[in-house]
């Protein structure tokens, strides 16, 4: 297993320092500059998937809290609690980055076309809401979840190496699956609808301006480009998300927590939010003029 465990660590650490990147840059953007309207949404994928790595079993967190000699079952319910929530809250926020791009490149006949006015407005709420309904959702891992004991003696299920699942009955295990599996599946059906609009409108703008040599260049403008990486994002979320939901399903339905399957689990879970600033990086003019300036000064 520390061979496993060494592979989570260099993947947190290779997914933190981009992340950390692009959070400083956003803040600096907003601050000091005019942000794009997505920017206030990447800025908070970008702490979402921070604070996910941070929650990670055996990383940075969890050690911080057996420092402080705080106990287990805090321990155990601040973690998985945190990390549930920030999970359901990538997949949201992904689902919302997608929407308002949608509506941003919309043409001006579409009926999407009269949110672009108020879009600030509505992504301000639409964040709010999304973070209210998460912590709500995720509020059962306060219940079920606590320090690991004996599995022999108490029938609880191990989920890491020092926390456990308490037993529940049928019923609240079947609405808990229903529930997230749910707010997933509607969240991912908006993700792929809108990501669909979206490559039916680049088409079209690609057919319109085929025949026009002398505007080609407007091919590879700031919208298409932020639309095809959000595209990618989307196309490389909802692969890996069923990954993961297979798996946890599985393991709910079965009861059964095997260490190997949970750290491959973990290393799923972590893997787009590794790829999301990488590609966010490379895809962002603002990011890559930066980064020559800064080498140029440095030379």
């Amino acid at each position: 297993m520390s061979s496993l465990e060494n592979v989570l660590y260099f993947q947190a650490g290779l997914g933190v320092l981009p992340n950390m990147f692009l959070l400083l840059f956003y803040t600096f953007i907003s601050l000091g500059h005019r942000p794009k309207p997505m920017d206030p949404i990447s800025c908070q994928l970008t702490l979402v998937h921070i604070i996910l790595f941070f929650t990670g079993e055996n990383i940075w967190l969890a050690n911080i809290f057996e420092s402080l000699n705080i106990n287990n079952d805090i321990k155990c319910k601040a973690i998985l609690y945190t990390s549930r929530v920030m999970r359901g809250l990538s997949i949201c926020i992904t689902c919302v980055l997608s929407v308002f791009q949608a509506v941003t490149i919309s043409p001006s006949t579409s009926l999407l076309a009269k949110f672009k006015q108020k879009l600030k407005k509505y992504m301000i709420n639409a964040l709010f809401y999304i973070w209210f309904f998460n912590l709500s959702v995720c509020s059962n891992m306060l219940f079920y979840v606590g320090g690991f004991t004996n599995v022999s003696e108490t029938k609880q299920v191990k989920v890491t190496k020092s926390c456990s699942l308490f037993p529940m009955n049928y019923i609240i295990r079947g609405l808990i699956i229903i529930l997230s599996t749910s707010r997933d599946v509607f969240f991912i059906a908006v993700m792929l609808t809108t990501s669909a609009y979206m490559v039916i409108i680049l088409h079209r703008h690609q057919r319109q301006c085929k025949h026009l040599h002398h505007i080609s260049n407007m091919l590879a403008s700031p919208e298409k480009k932020a639309t095809q990486t959000i595209l990618l994002l989307v196309v490389f979320f909802v692969v890996m998300y069923w990954v993961d939901f297979i798996i946890s399903l599985t393991t709910l339905l079965l009861w059964i927590y095997d260490p190997v399957v949970l750290t491959a689990q973990r290393f799923v879970m972590y893997t787009y939010p590794t790829i999301t600033p990488l590609v966010q990086i490379i895809s962002d003019r603002r990011i890559i003029t930066v980064l020559k300036n800064l080498q140029s000064k440095c030379h």
